[in-house]
């Protein structure tokens, strides 16, 4: 038994250390990636197209939907204790800070983590992969670093929409409760954002974005010979990045409520 538990703990640190190394040979491929040709240009435009852009209406009603929540849950409790005015800050919490970049994370996982994942795998199983190297293209310099920084720039830009979305809309949903003016409404707002939760609403959009794409392509190269390997490396794809994902936002939260304290 103790042996059979090794193994497995030095599978999963070998696993660690593979994903690590994959993920540092992908940011050096990144440096390097204005230098290559029109190809990967249009795989990253591709991808930015199917992450970003196609992903903004379920996004709209996700953020507005996470808007009206937190209004018609807080404002009638704030008010009862006579505290309004934390309905901002709390809005700031749960949509800038918390729910924006995770709830983002977990829309790209869905619709590109599987895509990229699946896509990749379909490659090797048909021998493209092969193909590139033969012809000395690298595939991941051509591959995955393209969709590495599509998802990248793509969950950044999504978030950021998101987080508009979801503080924009509660405007709305807040003139059911009592009138308010849009200039009174923003001002209290912005009043409440600070530099700190716009920069660790970033920098969890970054991180997220990193680990989907780093996940979906390792998962996708990971296929040998059956074309059944390809719908479980989507699977492998989704249910890794989301753990991940979980995983970095509890660090990320826990590093950002402690510098406050």
């Amino acid at each position: 038994m103790p042996n059979v538990i090794l193994t497995g703990l030095k599978t999963k640190i070998d696993s660690l250390m593979y994903g690590l190394g994959f993920f540092a040979r992908l940011l050096k491929g990144s440096f390097a990636f204005i230098t290559r040709g029109k190809a990967s240009y249009k795989i990253l435009i591709m991808q930015i197209l199917f992450t970003f852009v196609e992903a903004l209406g379920l996004s709209t009603l996700l953020a507005l939907g996470i808007g009206a929540v937190v209004n018609s849950v807080g404002i009638p409790f704030l008010s009862s204790i006579s505290q309004e005015s934390f309905i901002y800050p709390l809005l700031i919490i749960i949509i800038t800070r918390e729910l924006g970049p995770l709830l983002t994370a977990f829309i790209i996982i869905a619709r590109s983590a599987t895509a990229i994942a699946t896509e990749i795998a379909g490659m090797v199983i048909s021998h493209e992969v092969e193909a590139y190297i033969s012809v000395g293209v690298d595939p991941i310099e051509h591959l995955a670093v393209p969709r590495f920084l599509g998802v990248t720039i793509s969950m950044f830009l999504l978030n950021i929409y998101f987080s508009v979305f979801g503080l924009a809309g509660s405007f709305g949903v807040m003139q059911f409760f009592y009138t308010m003016s849009a200039s009174v409404y923003f001002d209290n707002l912005l009043q409440a954002l600070t530099l700190s939760d716009i920069l660790i609403s970033i920098v969890k959009s970054i991180s997220f974005g990193m680990i989907i794409s780093t996940v979906a392509v390792i998962q996708g190269f990971s296929v040998e010979r059956a074309s059944t390997e390809i719908p479980v490396a989507g699977l492998r794809a989704v249910s890794s990045a989301f753990a991940w994902c979980i995983v970095v936002d509890i660090v990320l939260s826990v590093l950002y409520y402690t510098s406050l304290v």
